[in-house]
């Protein structure tokens, strides 16, 4: 009987392995986005970014390569197309989106992110403390720019202060998508105490400017909500989370309980299944206390 029992269990524990290593998923994955004839999404670990494909070459945006190699992301285009990357787009200046880009810079990418991540890299240059993986951006945009190459149509809209003073939203106004980084997260709650940001209602009002665009889906910078793309419906909702945080923390500070007290007391229960609402709410709390109860 102790024979049969050991490989009776020796079956279910290697039935097990299998399983957990189906559900895991590999480090990188491409899909073409449905509906469309040309647009991809290459997903490396927890960072996705968009690429196009056109007769005359292809546009990707971020790198996504901080602290790994490079590689991935071109040969995932190189097993689509043997057309050159022509353009390379930064959504913001983080390192964890837009470093790696050496590899698409020695093949004759041009490389554009909105004046303030290029003035950002500049100054962290003069200092000696650039990343080396970070390319220069070659051109730069302040309000919007639109490129054009075989065909396909990107625009590349600044809606205003967010995530950080910097960020792109790119549009595809013939597919009705936008590529939008960090600042509309999926079902979650703002990252950590929103750093990296100069005024939350400014935030709030980024959010409603990319509301306002003309598109259906958007693909998000990070898999989020089963990996699903987002919906106008997404970016309300988030518009209404910072306005209700808001809300509540105004109270607060006019109450004399930020910081502390705020962190701890302040419960939104309508957005109690978001993804990191436990671990992440307090901390947003923090940062409107900084703005309601500190003034800046």
């Amino acid at each position: 009987m102790k024979p049969i029992r050991c490989l009776t269990a020796l079956a279910a524990f290697f039935v097990g392995v299998g399983s957990a290593a189906a559900q895991t998923p590999p480090q990188t994955s491409t899909k073409k986005v449905d509906g469309t004839e040309n647009v991809y999404v290459f997903r490396y670990g927890g960072h996705q970014s968009m690429f196009i494909v056109t007769p005359q070459g292809v546009i990707a945006t971020d790198p996504i390569s901080y602290l790994r190699p490079a590689k991935p992301y071109l040969d995932a285009i190189k097993a689509v197309t043997d057309k050159p990357v022509k353009y390379v787009i930064y959504s913001h200046h983080h390192y964890d989106h837009i470093a790696g880009g050496k590899p698409f810079k020695e093949l004759g990418a041009t490389f554009i992110a909105h004046r303030r991540a290029k003035e950002r890299f500049l100054e962290l240059k003069k200092q000696n403390a650039l990343l080396p993986d970070v390319v220069m951006p070659d051109q730069v945009v302040d309000g919007k720019k639109t490129i054009t190459l075989g065909g396909t149509t990107l625009e590349l809209i600044f809606v205003g202060r967010n995530h950080s003073d910097n960020t792109l939203v790119m549009r595809l106004p013939k597919e009705k998508l936008v590529f939008v980084v960090d600042f509309a997260p999926l079902e979650s709650i703002q990252f950590r105490n929103i750093p990296d940001n100069a005024s939350p209602l400014e935030y709030i009002d980024s959010l409603k400017k990319l509301a306002a665009l003309d598109w259906e889906r958007m693909i998000p910078g990070h898999p989020q909500a089963g990996g699903r793309f987002g919906t106008k419906k997404d970016v309300q909702d988030d518009i209404a989370y910072l306005e209700d945080l808001s809300a509540e923390v105004k109270k607060a500070a006019d109450s004399g309980k930020c910081i502390d007290t705020a962190m701890k007391e302040i419960k939104l229960p309508k957005y109690e299944k978001w993804s990191n609402y436990e671990t992440g709410l307090a901390a947003n709390v923090e940062r409107f206390c900084y703005w309601w109860g500190r003034g800046y």
